[in-house]
């Protein structure tokens, strides 16, 4: 399994603080798919916003069926999150 450094929440600062603080608003915690790209910021915060377009954004797809997809996608992949 490889591993990845990451930055702990205690010890964010400036962007990544911020953008760990918005996670945790919104869903209660910082997932490690935040966390394996909080080496740099700019591409976390990037990675957000393709993510919140994808799946708040316009589209003909109600937010259920596009969470449904995202499961059956992670499950398919064999992803445990």
């Amino acid at each position: 399994m490889a591993w990845i450094p990451t930055v702990a929440v205690a010890d964010a600062r400036g962007q990544l603080a911020a953008i760990y603080t918005a996670a945790i608003r919104r869903a209660g915690r910082v997932f490690n798919i935040l966390s394996v790209m909080s080496l740099n910021p700019p591409v976390l915060e990037s990675s957000m916003a393709l993510y919140i377009a994808v799946m708040r954004g316009p589209s003909p797809l109600c937010r259920r069926e596009r969470e449904l997809m995202a499961v059956v996608v992670s499950q398919a992949n064999a992803c445990r999150y």
